[in-house]
């Protein structure tokens, strides 16, 4: 029995086939950049809510063989106010509901739901604002690892905002006003085989 034969039984990748899978940050068109992480220099994008497919951040997919793989972080959204947090009041929890769409199919509704009760829930701070050290006050908080499967003909996706509910102490609100930004998106990656 040949090397290739026992490679190929036990569901080992061939060199061949492994050097022709790619993995490599996406060419994202966002509408609303936030700006990039202090702690992490990833660039955060916001989810926009809208009831199109241009309305969204666009995700641009290489030609690929087979299926593509786009993953990405989808975070809370949180506006941090230190005076908020030192009065006790500065608790939320945000429940952010997405699409990634083509223009002819919605491939999945990713979910966020991030909770905020200090500044150690804040997964990054972003930088160029006017707040203290320079820091803008929007910051995203907890996160979700998402991961869509994209089918071979098609050339582009889009993360669009649905509904964003959010939880204080002083009670609930729904938003669904297009143009709201809802969630933030970072560390876009695109995982294929080159055509």
């Amino acid at each position: 029995m040949s090397v290739v034969t026992v490679a190929l039984m036990l569901g080992v990748a061939t060199v061949s086939s492994a050097q022709s899978l790619r993995i490599e940050p996406a060419e994202v068109r966002c509408p609303s950049v936030l700006g990039v992480g202090v702690e992490t220099g990833r660039t955060y994008c916001d989810v926009l809510i809208g009831t199109e497919v241009a309305d969204g951040i666009i995700v641009v997919i290489p030609a690929h063989r087979g299926p593509a793989v786009v993953t990405f972080n989808l975070h809370g959204r949180h506006t941090y106010s230190e005076d908020e947090v030192a009065k006790g009041r500065g608790y939320a929890r945000y429940l952010a509901s997405t699409a990634v769409a083509t223009t002819e199919v919605v491939l999945t509704r990713p979910l966020v739901l991030a909770e905020f009760r200090s500044e150690a829930d804040l997964v990054d701070r972003v930088g160029g604002g006017a707040g203290p050290g320079g820091m803008k006050a929007v910051a995203p908080v907890a996160g979700e690892a998402i991961r869509v499967t994209v089918p071979d003909d098609v050339t582009e996706i889009s993360i669009v905002g649905i509904e964003l509910e959010v939880l204080r102490l002083d009670g609930t609100e729904m938003f669904t006003s297009p143009g709201r930004p809802i969630a933030l998106v970072s560390d876009v990656q695109v995982e294929y085989r080159a055509r």
